[in-house]
């Protein structure tokens, strides 16, 4: 997982330190008309856990942390996920902030596997959705959305390499932080974030 603890690390370093009232915007800005324009999550078509299609219009107007998992990684998903879970608890009752986690292996992870999977997170599915769809589109929007990282590897655990961060998402769905998804102070920094960015 060396690949992509470097490029979390970089990222973090930015949501974990920040310490001002307003939060970084993340990624390459372009110059229009004199106007700076960060980069925007693009549109998605995904299916989630119970068979209904999610697309970035479910979160529009809303906070949305994503992060990207697969059911049997035998690494640091499930550190992820614990991670993850404590954020939503955090924000359960909030209903301006969403949570979207992305299989990376949509060939295993169908919809009725993520259903069982959710079923014992204990979580309100409208919430928190766990995504499937072609692992193209899914590899696409980690790399080129997200700015993660995601794709096949034989060499790796589980046969597949993906980012451990957890992202933060405004409701004009620019990427606002990325934290270490397997660090409970990562965690911690996150929920003061996002409660900053509920302020904005």
């Amino acid at each position: 997982m060396k690949k992509w603890g470097i490029a979390i690390l970089l990222l973090a370093i930015v949501g974990c330190n920040n310490q001002s009232k307003h939060l970084p915007y993340l990624g390459t800005p372009v110059q229009i008309d004199n106007e700076t324009n960060y980069p925007v999550i693009p549109p998605f078509s995904f299916v989630n856990q119970d068979s209904l299609p999610i697309t970035e219009q479910y979160f529009a107007d809303k906070i949305y942390i994503a992060d990207f998992i697969f059911l049997s990684c035998p690494t640091i998903c499930p550190k992820m996920n614990s991670e993850m879970n404590i954020v939503y608890n955090e924000f359960k009752n909030n209903p301006d902030v969403l949570f979207l986690s992305h299989t990376v292996d949509p060939e295993n992870d169908n919809c009725e596997r993520l259903k069982n999977y959710t079923k014992g997170l204990n979580i309100d599915t409208k919430k928190w959705n766990f995504v499937t769809g072609n692992k193209d589109s899914i590899f696409y929007i980690a790399e080129k959305g997200y700015y993660s990282i995601a794709y096949s590897d034989s060499t790796a655990p589980g046969g597949l390499v993906h980012s451990g961060g957890l992202l933060l998402i405004d409701k004009s769905r620019h990427i606002r932080g990325v934290y270490d998804g397997t660090n409970a102070e990562a965690t911690n920094q996150l929920i003061k974030d996002i409660k900053l960015l509920l302020e904005e």
